[in-house]
Formats: C-alpha cells, sequence, structure tokens
C-alpha cells in the first residue's frame, strides 16, 4: 500500500474556522462512502463546532498520566488497527504528553501517512517554525508549540481558510469561539485588529509562495517549456545606454494594462567582462525601474539573444521589450542582431515588442584603447627586457662556439619577449619580437649579415616568433587592464556602500559627510558653497579641514556642480576623471542632508510656535472659565458666610464650608495639572526609576475616587516592575479620574493588569460614550476635551499629563475601544531587570 496524503487547513488565527471546515469536509466524504473517522479533534467548547462532530465516528482517546493530572492524546495504535481511509487529525503543531510514543503530533500524522491513512489536518500560521521571531515581534508572545515547515509543504493539499480581521473580532465578541470570560482579555491582547491583520497577511504569502512553488515543480516535472501567462511579466532588454530609460517606461506602461503586471529589467554582460554598458546610466536605470515597481537582474552570457531567452523563460515571462537596434545599414552584414533574433527564436507563446527611440540606427561607438596600468617600475623593466635582452642575448649566443640552431634560437629570443609582455605589457613585447626577429634575421638565418631569407622554413619560423610574441602581449595587456578596472570598481563600489550605510546609520550632518569626503580623496579641506542666484556672492554652508574655509569654487583644486547654485569643492590635490564619478555621488548626497537639515530647523521652529501658541491660547481659556468657576463658588459662599443679613443654620454653614473646600481641591487640582503640564513642556520632569511591586502603587492613586466607583483586579503574581512610583502614581490617578468621570452611574470602572511579555500591562476599562477611532490620539493632547463635558469638569490636561508622564518613565499610555462600549487606557509598563515575566494567561487554543 503506497503512502497516504496529507490535506492540510492553514488558518491565520484561532476561530477563522479551520476545525469547521476539517468537518465539513469529513461530512462530504462520508456521504460519498468515504470510510472517514474522527482520531483527534478538539472542539474547544465551541457550540457549533461540536455540534459537527455528530454523525462522524470518533476513535477513543488515549488517556495518560502527567504529574498527578490525566491527559488525553490521539490513539495511534487504535487508529492504526481501525485502518480508515481518511482520519482527522486536529492541530497539527501540538506536543504530546512527556511518555507518549512520540514527541509531536505531526511526528504520529507521519505513522499514519506511511501506513497507507490520509490525514486531514489543520495548523495555524504562527505555528510554523520559521515564522517564530516574525510572530512574536507582532504578537509578543512566542509560540511554544511549532511545526517545521517542510513537513506542512510536503503536504499533497493546503487551503486557506481566511476571514477578515474585523469579522474574527465580531465572532469573538458573539462568544463563538472562547468562552464569555476569556473574551475582554483576548480582544484585547492576541487578537488586536493590527495582530490579526499581520498574520493574516502572513498566511496569505506564504500560501502565494506555496503556489508558485507547485506551479515550478509542475511545470519542471512535465517539461513544459512554453509560457503560462498567469500574469503580466514584462521582460526589459537593457544595455547601458540613454534609451533605457524610454524601455523601461514603456514596459511599466504595459504592465499598469494587466492586473497583478510585473516589470523585470536585466542587462545582459558577456561572461569575460570586455564589453558592457555604462555602469552611470545602468545605475540610473535600476533606480528608475525600482521607483515604477519593479525588478533590476544582471545576468552573465556569452550570447546576449539566448541568455534573455533563457532569462524571459527562466521567470515565465509574457513579453519582451527591446530597443530598436543601433547599428547603421552597413553593420548589418555582421549579422540580423538581437532585436531580429529575439523576435525569431520567441517563439508563439512570448510576445517581443521592439520600441523606437532617438539612439536608433546611429551607430555604435568604438570601445576605446585603454593602456594597461602596470606602474611605472614594470614598464621600465619592460623595455628593458623587450630592447637589451635581445642585444645581450645575442653576444652571448655569438660567443658559443657551437650554436643551437636556429629552433632552439627562436625559443630563446620567444622567452624574452613573453618576459618583456609579463612585465611591460603590449608595446614592449612588440618591440622585443621586432628587436629580436631582426637580430635573428641578421646574426642566425642564413645568408647571416644579410636582411634576407634564403630557406622558405625559417620565414615561417620568424612569422610564428612575431604571432606568438604579439598574442601574448595582448593577453598580457588586457588581462593587466581588467584587474586594473576591477580594483577600481571595487573600490568606488566599497565607498559608495559605505556611503549608502552611512545614510542608512543615521548618519546624516553635514559635517560628517564632509569629513569622509576629506578623508575619501585624501584631501585638505572639503567645502560646501552656494549663492542665490548668478550674481550672488558664494558663501559657505559647511567645510572641514586645516587649509581653512574655501570662499569661491575657483579657489579649490577641485570643484564638483550639486545644481545651478550649489558645488562641493575640494582643496589639496587635482583628482583624476575616473574619481568623479564617486565624488558626484558624495555631492548629491552632501546637498540633499543640508536640505533636510533645513527642512528639520524650520519645521521643529515651526512647530514650537504653534505649540506655543496653542498653549497660550488654551491658558487663558482655561484661566478665564474653568478656574474662575470655582472661584466664583468660594466667593459666594463666602460672601454669603459675612453677610449680616441672613442668620444661617448649622446645616447651611456646614454646607456653605462644603461648598468652599470643594472649590478649594478643584482649583488645587486646575493648578496642579498646569504646574505639571508646565514642567513637562520644560522638561524639567526627572523619574527616580526604582524597582516596585504594582499592588503597591495602583491602590494609592485610588485615594481621590469613590471607593465604589472602582473595581480593582491586580493579581499578586505579577513581576516587579521599573519606573518611578511617584510618576506612575499620578499617571494612573488621572486615567482614573478621567474614566470615574465619563463612567455612568452605576457602572464601576474596572482597573485590572496583567503580562504581555517583558511588559505589564495596566488596563482602565469604563462603559462611557468611548471615543471614535479618529480622536483616540487628540485626547492626549493638552487642553483637549471630548464631547460635550462639562465646562466646568477641567482643562483638559489630566490625560495629556498622564501620557508625559508615562512617557516619562519608559511606559506607554493608549486608548482602544472597550467591548460591549466604552473606553479602555493603556498602560505598559516595563518589568524589571532580573525579573523574568510570567507566563500570559490566554486561551488555550491560541498556544496550541
Amino acid at each position: 500500500m503506497g503512502r497516504g496524503k496529507l490535506r492540510i487547513y492553514l488558518g491565520a488565527a484561532p476561530g477563522v474556522g479551520k476545525t469547521y471546515a476539517m468537518l465539513s469536509e469529513a461530512h462530504r466524504r462520508v456521504e460519498r462512502g468515504t470510510d472517514c473517522v474522527v482520531a483527534f479533534v478538539e472542539h474547544h467548547d465551541r457550540p457549533r463546532t461540536e455540534v459537527m462532530l455528530h454523525g462522524l465516528e470518533q476513535i477513543p482517546r488515549k488517556e495518560m498520566e502527567y504529574r498527578g493530572t490525566t491527559f488525553t492524546e490521539m490513539d495511534v495504535d487504535a487508529v492504526l488497527a481501525r485502518r480508515p481511509a481518511v482520519a482527522l487529525v486536529d492541530e497539527l503543531a501540538h506536543t504530546n504528553v512527556p511518555g507518549s510514543r512520540n514527541t509531536k503530533r505531526w511526528q504520529d500524522i507521519e505513522e499514519l501517512l506511511e501506513a497507507g491513512i490520509h490525514v486531514v489536518s489543520t495548523v495555524n500560521i504562527q505555528h510554523l517554525e520559521s515564522l517564530g521571531d516574525i510572530v512574536e515581534s507582532i504578537t509578543g508572545i512566542r509560540q511554544k508549540e511549532t511545526v517545521p515547515d517542510e513537513v506542512v509543504r510536503r503536504a499533497d493539499q493546503i487551503e486557506l481558510v481566511d476571514m477578515s480581521p474585523h469579522a474574527l473580532r465580531r465572532r469573538m465578541a458573539h462568544g463563538n469561539i472562547y468562552q464569555p470570560n476569556k473574551v475582554d482579555a483576548a480582544l484585547s491582547n492576541y487578537f488586536r485588529p493590527g495582530n490579526l491583520t499581520a498574520l493574516r497577511e502572513l498566511a496569505l504569502l506564504w500560501v502565494a509562495d506555496r503556489v508558485d512553488e507547485y506551479l515550478q515543480e509542475y511545470r519542471s516535472e512535465h517539461r513544459v517549456s512554453r509560457i503560462w501567462g498567469s500574469r503580466e511579466r514584462i521582460v526589459v532588454g537593457l544595455t547601458g545606454g540613454g534609451e533605457g530609460r524610454t524601455l523601461i517606461r514603456r514596459a511599466a506602461r504595459l504592465a499598469e494594462k494587466g492586473a497583478g503586471g510585473e516589470v523585470l529589467a536585466v542587462h545582459i554582460a558577456r561572461s569575460d567582462g570586455l564589453s558592457s554598458g555604462s555602469p552611470k546610466e545602468l545605475a540610473v536605470q535600476r533606480t528608475l525601474v525600482e521607483d515604477l515597481g519593479g525588478t533590476f537582474h544582471h545576468v552573465l552570457g556569452e550570447d546576449v539573444s539566448s541568455a534573455l531567452l533563457e532569462f524571459a523563460r527562466g521567470v515565465n515571462a509574457t513579453q519582451i521589450v527591446l530597443g530598436s537596434s543601433r547599428r547603421k545599414a552597413w553593420q548589418y552584414v555582421f549579422g540580423p542582431g538581437v532585436g531580429a533574433t529575439v523576435a525569431r527564436d520567441s517563439g508563439p507563446d512570448l510576445d517581443v515588442h521592439i520600441v523606437t527611440h532617438e539612439e536608433a540606427a546611429k551607430g555604435r561607438g568604438l570601445p576605446v584603447t585603454r593602456t594597461a596600468r602596470l606602474g611605472r617600475s614594470r614598464i621600465i623593466w619592460g623595455w628593458l627586457t623587450g630592447v637589451m635582452g635581445p642585444a645581450l642575448m645575442t653576444l652571448l649566443l655569438l660567443k658559443g662556439e657551437t650554436g643551437l640552431g636556429l629552433a632552439n634560437d627562436v625559443l630563446l629570443f620567444l622567452t624574452l619577449t613573453v618576459a618583456a609582455a609579463l612585465l611591460g605589457g603590449l608595446l614592449p613585447a612588440l618591440a622585443s619580437a621586432v628587436v629580436g626577429s631582426l637580430l635573428l634575421n641578421w646574426f642566425f638565418t642564413p645568408p647571416v649579415g644579410e636582411l634576407t631569407i634564403a630557406d622558405p622554413r625559417n620565414i615561417l619560423a620568424l612569422v610564428i616568433f612575431v604571432l606568438v610574441a604579439v598574442s601574448v602581449a595582448s593577453v598580457v595587456d588586457v588581462a593587466a587592464r581588467r584587474t586594473h578596472q576591477a580594483a577600481r570598481l571595487r573600490a568606488e563600489s566599497e565607498v559608495l556602500s559605505f556611503l549608502a550605510g552611512s545614510v542608512l546609520r543615521g548618519e546624516t550632518t553635514l559635517d560628517a559627510l564632509l569629513e569622509r569626503v576629506r578623508e575619501t580623496f585624501a584631501m585638505d579641506a572639503v567645502a560646501l558653497l552656494e549663492r542665490k542666484s548668478e550674481t550672488a556672492p558664494w558663501t559657505c554652508s559647511g567645510s572641514v579641514g586645516e587649509a581653512g574655509p574655501l570662499v569661491r569654487p575657483e579657489d579649490a583644486d577641485v570643484d564638483m556642480p550639486v545644481g545651478d547654485h550649489m558645488t562641493l569643492a575640494l582643496c589639496g590635490r587635482v583628482l583624476p576623471a575616473e574619481d568623479r564619478r564617486v565624488l558626484a555621488a558624495f555631492a548629491a548626497q552632501a546637498a540633499v542632508i543640508l536640505d533636510r537639515q533645513r527642512l528639520q530647523s524650520q519645521a521643529d521652529h515651526t512647530r514650537k510656535l504653534a505649540e506655543g501658541n496653542r498653549i497660550r491660547t488654551a491658558l487663558l481659556a482655561a484661566v478665564s472659565h474653568d478656574l474662575r468657576t470655582p472661584l466664583a463658588g468660594i466667593k459666594a459662599s463666602v460672601t454669603s458666610l459675612r453677610s449680616n443679613d441672613v442668620e444661617w443654620s448649622d446645616e447651611d454653614r456646614a454646607e456653605l464650608l462644603a461648598g468652599i473646600e470643594e472649590g478649594a481641591d478643584r482649583l488645587d487640582h486646575l493648578v496642579g495639572n498646569l504646574l505639571d503640564m508646565s514642567r513637562l513642556q520644560t522638561g524639567t520632569v526627572t523619574p527616580l526609576i526604582r524597582e516596585v511591586d504594582l499592588d503597591e502603587v495602583v491602590p494609592m492613586a485610588l485615594v481621590g475616587v469613590p471607593q465604589e466607583s472602582v473595581v480593582l483586579d491586580i493579581p499578586e503574581a505579577l513581576p516587579m516592575i521599573a519606573v518611578d512610583p511617584g510618576l506612575l502614581e499620578r499617571s494612573v490617578a488621572n486615567i482614573v479620574e478621567n474614566a470615574v468621570k465619563y463612567s455612568p452611574d452605576g457602572e464601576p470602572v474596572r482597573v485590572s493588569a496583567s503580562t504581555l511579555g517583558d511588559r505589564v500591562e495596566i488596563r482602565v476599562a469604563d462603559r462611557g460614550p468611548g471615543v471614535p477611532d479618529d480622536a483616540k490620539d487628540r485626547i492626549f493632547e493638552p487642553f483637549q476635551r471630548y464631547g460635550d463635558a462639562p465646562r466646568g469638569a477641567g482643562v483638559g490636561l489630566g490625560l495629556a499629563v498622564a501620557r508625559g508622564f508615562a512617557e516619562a518613565i519608559g511606559a506607554t499610555l493608549t486608548a482602544e475601544e472597550t467591548p460591549g462600549g466604552g473606553m479602555t487606557m493603556v498602560l505598559t509598563v516595563p518589568t524589571a531587570a532580573g525579573h523574568p515575566p510570567a507566563a500570559p494567561d490566554l486561551p488555550d487554543a491560541v498556544t496550541s
């Protein structure tokens, strides 16, 4: 019997319906007469899932004892003995109880598959081993139960069970996933909309990659060479010329016409590196294609047409975009050209677009001959060996008593020519070949003493000697030139890579960049000069070096223009032309940094002015009304007590005194918030961080509110936190006072705490009117009051001060919607070092 097949229902989070879909598939198979049993399904007390188990045969589970507790696991032996056609096994990543025959459930499933039993299983995306770090960064929870990706990839079928985050949260709120007492905690922690959206994206991307793998495997197994146009993939062939930009834009317009179009720009370079396009132009084209959403590829190939077609078929492309040939009419005698060859060999499944451009039919420039960069000493020794060597060799051979023969003489002179080529390159080798051939003809070729050759065989020997010498010299010259070019390009790439890395590392100060330019090019001074117009004088925006600030580009040894009114000036030495390409990149980056610094300075100044004006306006409004209201009440009560016209009873006198005390307390609270906000604005808040228990701080913050208006739930097992107790107390007090203010009568505010990774969350939930999502950030701004809050309720500083104190101690304060109505303030504080956080109290299905 062959191996069974595995089908997996993959979900982004618990509750999306994987088990339900698996059981629905089981009912369909049973109706078709398939022998299908439930080997292990966990319904988690979900009524609709439990109902789906009715009518299906269930294999009894195996009970196991572990540390005094009884657990149930899948009975692998019973399933193997029953030998059904299909077995349903839930929770692929589950870890079995110690003492089981296998550590993981996927290993149990492997046994069933080896026995020829088909298996249908379920797993969540967060349980894949390769995604553990990503899931932890999203949810703050490290998944302990994982399954190797290869196990899931080997599945014969993978079906994605998808559901939008909002629909999943509604299902959660309706009690269809967890018990009501766990709904609030789940919605506020693991099942946040952001978490669910990120997990859903992971699941969709993983399945999409798997679909591409299936397609490639199928094409490979069935030897499908034809292109399947599942979506438009357009390959653009680039030569490194200026027409490449036109081709890229044309390909981008073609891709926009079809859904999911993709542009792949490719430059085919010869593997010997002897012909290539302009590196500068290719860099510009790479940036352009990436800005348009495409990708750039560099491919080596001897034949450009064949390499381009192989690349297009390898990526399953549907179209190729090429430019019109730049050849002149007479140049077609050497061949039809790349465009015509690609169009001829592309076949019916690959469309080829030939795009005209300004460079068409203008011809290709001949490559400029470059001398080898071998160094002065090597060239001198090469000339000495090529000119003086044959003369010395002639003297030595003439002094010999017996001749070695013309063949041996030619080999000795050829050795000198090869040595001259290795030392000095092409020209010394050619000189050695000419001098050596003349000396051989005069002294060693009959008739001796004449420049004539009697024997035709000697003519052939001398011709071969010259050809070999020239060939060796050419190879050495090309190798030396390519070595120099490779070293030069490597140095440029290292410099440009460091420049890009400095930008990514945040080294964005102008002085740091100018100092880097000075060190890179070994200059004495570097300055960035600019002027407002063509006639305005130059001003120095930044300079480094010992030669003093430069004031004009004419005073510098090198100047690199940046736009019309800016230039980078260097003093110290004259740079070769090949160094100016790298210098241009530094100059452009210097201009960008200068503009960024100025924009940042203007933004900071504008922000300070706007913030100051807003606070001054709000403060005047607060003083004019909110502070005068309690003062008016105090004034009225004092005036009444001092009046001699009315005889006040003891009850009235006590009521007036209570009003005075209440007004004074309100004034003290308002002034305290104003002073706290002033301290936060001026940056004079200095926290004293120490380790404390949360249950020591939170109860102190509730002293100012009625006891019956707050329900406190602070577990004793929480780890210690590292905060300033006074600032944390003030922050919690303001949050609770705000929640009590807006909570309706008879609905107490709930203050709870829990651990989440290396943090502790304090949640203050009320059942008030709540706040829309677009206003949740504004309520933390100074002098902001949401809705129709009474004017006498405060100046709108409570939450602003609470967030300011929270940030001062390294905590965060955010607002969320309370499930069922209201608003929840979430204050997240760090745990103390050396106190590992306790495991989060989450539903079992999240971590199993």
